[in-house]
């Protein structure tokens, strides 16, 4: 039998970790993906997975990421989960006033560059395995039937470069979806998760968030493709 391959971008810690952690449990082979070496190392360890130091923000750490995994044998499931929520002083959501193009950037970066980047780089493994999962981690803010919807919490949200740059992981995951109809290729709302993104004020805890990307990365080759999922079904773009 043989052994289904994840990576996992931004795992050192948080969603990504608990993540890891989950899919080692069920049988994967997971490769910890960590900006930082030697956190991403320890990590592993503590895990019983593998480390590869990967910026998402950088051509050449993705290139040697895709080096060391294709010299160990491909991949089967990409989670894109590295993500970052810039905040102001004490940890103050940036709100309409004072966003500027340089901070919608820097998130940009990360969150949506960075993921095509990652799985632009990754595409040629993935297009050899038998049963290939790309699970993008999204949120509910990027929903836009939940931003602008009043009874929504996602409503009362005033930032504008998080949220945005979700709503465009969503559409990529729907293009990718579209062009490689033999992937699941989905997004997941983990919920609002008590993690350092956000400075540990979500009221949920890593294991209740990791639960929709650990389904969704355990998807078959039935399953669906294209989505937007949280833990309790599909939910409105």
């Amino acid at each position: 039998m043989t052994t289904t391959t994840t990576l996992i971008t931004g795992a050192n810690k948080g969603l990504g970790f608990e993540t890891a952690r989950r899919l080692v449990a069920a049988g994967h082979t997971v490769y910890v993906g960590s900006r930082d070496a030697e956190r991403g190392r320890r990590a592993a360890e503590q895990l019983g997975a593998r480390a590869v130091q990967l910026d998402v923000t950088d051509d050449a750490s993705v290139a040697a990421a895709v080096k060391a995994l294709e010299a160990d044998g491909g991949l089967d499931v990409l989670v894109n989960n590295a993500g970052i929520e810039e905040r102001g002083e004490n940890n103050a959501v940036i709100g309409a006033a004072d966003v500027t193009a340089d901070l919608m950037r820097s998130t940009f970066e990360t969150n949506v560059f960075g993921l095509v980047r990652v799985t632009h780089a990754f595409l040629p493994l993935l297009r050899r395995s038998a049963a290939p999962v790309v699970v993008n981690v999204s949120s509910g803010l990027g929903s836009m039937a939940r931003v602008s919807a009043p009874d929504s919490p996602a409503y009362r949200y005033p930032g504008i470069a998080y949220p945005a740059s979700k709503t465009a992981v969503n559409l990529i995951t729907v293009q990718y979806a579209k062009a490689f109809p033999e992937m699941r290729i989905n997004c997941v709302e983990p919920g609002y998760t008590a993690t350092d993104l956000n400075g540990r004020t979500g009221t949920q805890t890593v294991e209740q968030g990791a639960e929709i990307i650990v389904r969704t990365a355990l998807t078959g080759p039935d399953g669906p493709t294209g989505g937007y999922f949280d833990i309790d079904g599909p939910i409105p773009w």
